[in-house]
């Protein structure tokens, strides 16, 4: 057992995010652990790229509102507790309400090959952040 050792915070790059958003890494498995964890802080209005994940991606809301959106327009919003799924290969984004922060527990595997663990593409459009979103009753 080891006590992995504490990464400092870091802001996320400017080209998967439009906003301010930093992160603090968890946990980045080394080999043969494939284990990714990062707790993400998204100020107001602040979200990711397009982007896909090789072996999918869980995300799990700590505060405020988190919008999880995919490429058929649909928009999630998710509360405090909430865990969401994204699946291997689909085209997502996530980040906060345009009115409060937000913060949530990002998972995901690394592939263990050459194989991108991640995809980034085009920044959201704000017609596509700003669409309706629904929620999981």
């Amino acid at each position: 057992m080891e006590f992995i050792t504490r990464q400092p915070s870091s802001k996320a790059p400017a080209d998967w995010f439009t906003g301010d958003v930093w992160w603090d890494v968890i946990v980045a498995g080394r080999a043969p652990s494939r284990i990714r964890a990062n707790l993400v802080r998204f100020s107001p209005g602040a979200h990711t790229n397009w982007h896909s994940h090789a072996l999918g991606q869980t995300l799990h809301v700590v505060s405020g509102v988190a919008l999880i959106g995919t490429r058929d327009a649909t928009i999630f919003e998710a509360h405090p507790g909430e865990t969401v799924a994204c699946p291997p290969n689909e085209d997502h984004w996530h980040g906060a309400a345009p009115d409060r922060f937000m913060e949530h527990i990002a998972l995901w595997e690394g592939t263990g090959d050459a194989t991108p663990e991640t995809t980034w593409a085009e920044p959201v459009t704000d017609q596509q952040y700003n669409g309706p979103r629904s929620r999981n009753q």
